[in-house]
């Protein structure tokens, strides 16, 4: 569904009572207004706000305007009233302005950035930034999907309207904002620890299973031969050798429930052979399963 068909359906203004606020980086944003105006003449006389509020053009062509000046916007523009502009906005005559708009306050808490910081938040704060821009980002989609949740409202729904109620925030204060105050430095992200973290996942979801070494490498779509490398650069041990220690130490805390028998914690941990399975935990722990159970995972001499 587009953002025309969520507006010509009426949807917007079933988030009201449902998105009423929500906390975006330390500001709380409270929501008062949702709606829309249809793909017709219309006018929309001089006026303010204590709130800001945003129109997303879908369709057609008008003139904003905030004080003195005077802005032509059309589909795709999205334009903003900061908290105690006057202003208006007029519908072409010929190529009616269709809009979806929202409202809200934004007030800062103790985790908020400080007022000499400047980020995304600038594009609402700064009084003397833009009005009109077209880098409306995730907008549309966003307001559509807020629309979705509204109707029907299903379980979960304030968790899903309170993630997207933030999205929309942060979109469009983005869409106002200068380059620079959304310039930041990428986080850091070592890509080979997080393949390898993938790959030893893989590896404790699948004791029980068979597991080869291409099974793990097509996991974190690698081949076999350079996921072993980098596994073994990464942790200092193969695939197959940290295998078969996680299903040992998996074993040795099973086997401090009495209940299952040394059978079935072999199984439980991928060695359908109990023989197999007493060796190889005699090798790692230095005492066999049984002795493990009877002395409660702690040998005494």
């Amino acid at each position: 569904m587009s953002l025309a068909d969520v507006a010509g359906a009426g949807r917007l203004p079933e988030l009201a009572g449902l998105l009423d606020t929500c906390q975006v980086a330390g500001f709380r944003a409270d929501f008062v207004s949702w709606g829309f105006y249809p793909k017709l003449a219309w006018r929309n006389y001089w006026h303010r706000h204590s709130f800001h509020e945003i129109c997303l053009a879908y369709t057609g062509a008008g003139r904003f305007s905030v004080g003195g000046e005077h802005h032509e916007v059309g589909t795709g523009d999205v334009f903003l009233a900061r908290p105690g502009d006057v202003h208006e906005i007029e519908s072409s005559q010929t190529d009616p302005l269709g809009i979806a708009y929202w409202g809200f306050t934004l007030r800062g808490g103790q985790d908020a950035p400080g007022p000499d910081e400047r980020g995304w938040w600038s594009g609402l704060t700064d009084a003397a930034g833009p009005v009109v821009s077209r880098r409306t980002g995730s907008l549309a989609e966003v307001v559509t999907a807020l629309a979705g949740y509204a109707d029907p409202v299903r379980s979960g729904y304030d968790a899903g309207l309170a993630g997207l109620g933030a999205a929309l925030v942060v979109d469009t204060a983005r869409a106002f904002a200068s380059e620079d105050d959304l310039r930041v430095d990428p986080p850091p992200r070592d890509l080979p620890s997080r393949v390898v973290a993938a790959m030893q996942r893989h590896l404790a979801d699948n004791l029980c299973r068979p597991v080869r070494v291409r099974d793990v490498a097509a996991a974190v779509h690698l081949s076999e031969r350079h996921a072993e490398r980098l596994f073994r650069e990464q942790t200092g041990a193969s695939l197959m050798a940290t295998l078969r220690r996680m299903r040992l130490e998996l074993a040795a805390a099973l086997l401090l429930d009495p209940g299952p028998t040394v059978t079935e914690v072999a199984r439980a941990c991928g060695y359908p052979d109990v023989r197999a399975f007493s060796t190889a935990f005699r090798r790692l722990h230095g005492h066999s399963p049984l002795e493990h159970r009877t002395h409660i995972g702690t040998l005494h001499l």
